[in-house]
């Protein structure tokens, strides 16, 4: 019997053999490529560990899953064990073909531990102490043969490890203490070094390690996607020992197992030198490994309300958005977290509901983050004016701060037609990473956003619908709209945090009390994009792209519709954008003068990429019951600005009749943000109509209605060039005027004695400017000095400089080795001039820049690009 079943096993390793070789032909090794490996199930994707940033290389290697992956430093080959065929490992070369391997000796299952020495020297296991050595050495007679089996000194809940090519010696981070740990491959001798100061207080599955040549130890979560690191782990002996932080964000994965060459460098950012050092687009403290190194603050800053949610996502959403704006500025109203009600944990928190007569309420979690309190921030003003038809948020308090926000809102005829990641990137945010986070054993997107004043926001959204016959719910989860079922009605939640550990404990709990009050029966998820606009906006009849290509597509297809007015209709846009293949793209799209743009980008294959922008909109107040608006109309300017202008795009006419008044506003930003134009001295416009007209400059720091600031001009049928002193603004009070915060401009007419009156004007060509006419004084003050705008530059920047006679200059950029990198010659005047630059072909970092003149000695000014 015995011969017969050994003959069997011979039968089936020649067979696997045979097929091995005849379905995969032979295939190139890796060769210490400077990517990073994940595992998922039986497909593979790449990870630049720098950012975090990881796309598929390879779907379906394998009939069975893939673990214990690891980097073969003897042949330059991926090696891995598989689920099936049992006691089966797999080669992997860099084409992704495969060849398998029957391993007798091995277990038939529990294989999820592995890396290779330097020697060639599989070393896997699974749980318990017992581990086993393969040799992968292809100079060893003994190739692809079992050598032996070895036991730890102690059982460690571990679920990767790897060896450090500096000391020879494996790693590995326990589940749930966190501590790290130091193995000998040649005895098994296990050293407890103490916990991950980084770690403290999580309870992720490490599945992913890695290393780089100089010994940093790499840990990747599987629930978060977060990657963690170790400084120098072979220095370590104690606690005190360990330097820990954050790396990068990067995918997560209800099953991975990461390999890596130990060997290869992995870029590190410099924390204080104004460059982008490991080529992933972000700059000293905005990379997350410079998180708490010296000047730069631990990534745990305030988050924004939810009260302020609601953004537009589509065209109609941005000037109703903006009457709701314009309203709470008109009245005062700021939300009052001090007096907001305070949103408390009852005995049924975690109850299903009687009669299944839920709230949206029952879907919010309370305690889950340790938050000290919880408030009431509901923007209840989004209903009526988005397909929301009830709304409950809550903002999360640690220390007094907003840490975190939950906004609940049930829409009945479609998912709500808003996200924070489609908007905020064309408003001066940026979305620094999107990959996914694993809840529940299902991936959703997370996006990251580094908000305008540097702050930085983990994001996820979901929506849930009842199926079968009321029974269950069903999740929907999806970074395109237009992916969500139709005409059903949705429970939508919109999470945000300043700490990817919270977002999964937060997004966790949502989807508990969901599965509480109805079980979830399906998911339905998007994969994330792997090309998308990091940031942009527009100026000057184009957008400004930064585009993040992470799986370095050649081109992607941007599809568009705009208008160039409010009152325009919508027109199409669609061109090809050429990426070459290039991580990161700065690249502008001529589009021409615009008030709101939609567009997607993608390749035809991912997920494409949506975004929305809206200039800050022109509105009507026509509240009062005697007010009929006959004509609005929006028109773009017909006349260039200065480049020393604040210009208010587009001009607006408004006929009325009113027996109080009527007016036309116009926000300074789409998001009602306050705009400091204090620089400017003057405000004019060309204005032409009927009487009086009361222009009041709102600011965001006045809540009373008559202490703002503001002036009447009289208007006649002929058009007329206004130009008003902010000197001389007036209030009830005798303030000074300082425009510091002004959040918009209101035009006011007014129906004199309260009688029935028709009331038209006709506004152009507006912005705040500065006096042309420059003093001795100004003269002084300015000369030798360089300003620039905007810095840091994605694309563009204008450089401003004054000169006291007409001469010819020269402007020069240095980079920081002192090389000359950019030279322009420039017929200056006297006052004050600009020079528009162009990134071009200039890499990212800090540049000097300088004006040579023959009567003036400019001091350099620097120059961040990025």
């Amino acid at each position: 019997m015995n011969q017969i079943t050994q003959i069997k096993k011979h039968i089936l390793i020649m067979l696997l053999a045979f097929l091995s070789i005849g379905a995969q032909a032979q295939n190139d090794p890796f060769n210490c490529d400077y990517n990073a490996y994940l595992f998922q199930y039986n497909d593979v994707y790449a990870i630049d560990l720098a950012s975090g940033n990881s796309y598929q290389v390879a779907a379906d290697v394998t009939p069975g899953s893939i673990n214990a992956a690891a980097y073969n430093p003897a042949d330059g080959y991926i090696w891995g064990s598989l689920s099936t065929p049992a006691k089966t490992i797999v080669r992997i070369g860099n084409d992704f073909a495969t060849t398998t391997y029957y391993i007798d000796e091995l277990p038939d299952s529990n294989r999820y531990v592995g890396d290779v020495s330097s020697t060639g020297i599989y070393y896997l296991k699974g749980g318990g102490t017992t581990y086993y050595k393969v040799d992968l050495n292809p100079e060893s007679e003994n190739y692809t043969q079992f050598q032996a089996t070895g036991t730890l000194s102690q059982n460690i809940n571990i679920h990767d490890w790897a060896f450090n090519a500096v000391d020879g010696q494996i790693y590995a981070v326990a589940k749930s203490s966190n501590i790290l740990y130091r193995i000998n491959p040649d005895n098994g001798q296990t050293t407890a070094l103490g916990e991950v100061p980084i770690l403290s207080g999580l309870n992720y599955t490490y599945g992913a390690v890695y290393f780089d040549n100089e010994g940093r130890f790499y840990i990747s979560a599987n629930q978060t996607g977060t990657i963690y690191v170790i400084q120098s782990v072979q220095t370590i002996t104690t606690a005190a020992d360990i330097d820990s932080n954050l790396f990068a964000f990067g995918p997560s994965s209800a099953s991975n197992d990461g390999a890596r060459c130990p060997t290869a460098p992995v870029l590190q950012e410099i924390c204080d030198n104004g460059i982008d050092d490991d080529g992933d687009g972000l700059i000293d403290c905005e990379d997350p490994s410079c998180s708490g190194f010296g000047m730069c603050e631990v990534i745990v800053a305030p988050t924004s309300s939810s009260n302020n949610g609601g953004l537009e996502s589509n065209n109609r959403l941005s000037e109703q958005i903006n009457a709701r704006n314009f309203k709470r500025a008109k009245t005062g109203y700021k939300f009052d977290v001090s007096t907001a009600p305070r949103a408390l944990r009852t005995a049924s928190y975690g109850s299903k509901s009687a009669n299944s007569g839920f709230t949206l309420q029952d879907f919010i979690p309370l305690t889950t983050i340790n938050e000290d309190e919880a408030v009431e921030a509901s923007p209840s003003d989004l209903i009526g004016i988005t397909n929301a038809t009830e709304i409950y948020a809550v903002d999360y308090l640690k220390n007094s701060s907003p840490v975190a926000s939950v906004l609940a809102l049930k829409t009945d005829n479609g998912v709500y037609e808003h996200t924070k990641y489609i908007c905020d990137r064309l408003l001066g945010g940026e979305l620094v990473n999107v990959s996914t986070i694993d809840i529940n054993d299902q991936s959703f997107i997370k996006a990251i956003i580094k908000n305008e004043d540097g702050t930085f926001e983990f994001v996820l959204s979901l929506s849930a619908k009842v199926v079968n016959n009321d029974a269950n719910f069903a999740i929907e989860s999806h970074w395109n709209l237009d992916q969500y079922e139709q005409n059903v009605t949705f429970y939508n939640f919109q999470i945000w945090s300043n700490s990817i550990d919270d977002l999964y404990l937060l997004g966790e709990e949502v989807l508990n009390l969901l599965n509480i009050e109805k079980p979830i029966s399906t998911y339905s998820l998007s994969t994330p994009p792997t090309v998308f606009v990091k940031s942009g906006g527009y100026s000057d009849g184009g957008l400004d792209l930064q585009i993040v290509n992470t799986n370095g597509t050649q081109s992607v297809v941007f599809d568009a519709g705009y208008r160039t007015t409010e009152t325009e209709p919508f027109q199409n846009l669609n061109s090809t954008i050429n990426l070459n293949g290039n991580y990161i793209t700065n690249i502008r799209v001529e589009t021409g003068n615009l008030f709101d743009i939609g567009f997607r980008i993608g390749d035809g294959i991912a997920t494409p990429d949506d975004l929305f922008m809206s200039d800050g909109p022109w509105g009507i107040d026509d509240s009062q019951s005697g007010t009929n608006v006959s004509l609005y109309e929006v028109a773009t300017n017909t006349n260039t600005f200065e480049a020393t202008d604040f210009p208010i795009e587009r001009n607006v006419t408004l006929n009325a009749t009113t027996d109080s008044y009527v007016a036309a506003y116009r926000a300074l930003t789409p998001r009602f943000q306050a705009v400091d134009v204090s620089d400017y001295d003057m405000f004019k416009f060309s204005a032409q109509g009927t009487g009086d007209l009361e222009i009041t400059f709102v600011k965001e720091s006045i809540s009373n209605w008559e202490q703002q600031f503001k002036t009447t001009v009289a208007l006649t049928s002929v058009l007329q060039e206004f130009s008003i002193a902010i000197e001389d603004l007036e209030n009830n009070t005798l303030d000074i005027p300082e425009l510091n915060d002004v959040v918009t401009i209101v035009f006011t007419m007014v129906a004199e004695n309260g009688t029935m009156t028709t009331k038209n004007f006709n506004l152009s060509q507006l912005r705040f400017s500065q006096d042309g006419a420059l003093s001795v004084d100004d003269y002084n003050s300015d000369l030798g000095t360089l300003t620039v705008y905007p810095n840091p530059m994605h694309t563009t920047a204008t450089i401003n400089f004054t000169t006291v006679q007409n001469e010819t200059v020269q402007f020069v950029m240095y980079d920081q080795l002192g090389k000359l990198v950019y030279s322009k010659t420039y017929d200056a005047v006297a006052g004050l001039n600009n020079i528009n630059v162009s990134k071009e072909n200039l890499s990212s970092g800090l540049y000097f820049c300088k004006i040579v003149s023959s009567q003036t000695n400019f001091s350099p000014l620097k120059l961040i690009i990025k």
